[in-house]
């Protein structure tokens, strides 16, 4: 598998792992950005295979599927989910946006999107190997 690619790969991972760490520890409001941020870089790593160039600097995950084309093969369910997660990255970095963030999460809430970003990275980790395989 290409370095860049691996990447990608290994830090969403770390990401993901962060994110649990971060339920554990009960900071709701860096569960959602790290969720974010594991979508994000899993989708730089798709991007990477498919264009065969490094992923623009972008925190937009439904432009960076949309750009790969997953975006085509999302359930309404899937869609759903990265439309919620979408703002999780912008809203925990400005205090006018943080504050109402904060409030609305709790440990079922974030269990939830922790759930639910387990399941898009494995279902786009899937993607990633069928591509693969075929290239």
């Amino acid at each position: 598998m290409d370095e860049k690619i691996c990447y990608w790969l290994d830090i969403s991972e770390y990401d993901l792992t962060t994110a649990e760490a971060m339920l554990k520890a009960e900071r709701y409001l860096y569960v959602g950005f790290m969720c974010h941020q594991a979508i994000e870089k899993i989708l730089k790593a798709y991007y990477q295979l498919m264009k065969g160039k490094m992923p623009p600097k972008t925190h937009n995950i439904l432009f960076l599927m949309k750009e790969t084309v997953l975006f085509d093969f999302l359930s309404d369910q899937q869609r759903a989910f990265m439309e919620m997660l979408l703002p999780m990255n912008i809203e925990t970095r400005y205090q006018e946006h943080k504050d109402r963030l904060f409030k609305s999460l709790d440990r079922e809430k974030c269990s939830k999107i922790l759930r639910e970003t387990r399941e898009m990275h494995s279902w786009i980790k899937e993607k990633l190997k069928e591509k693969q395989e075929v290239m």
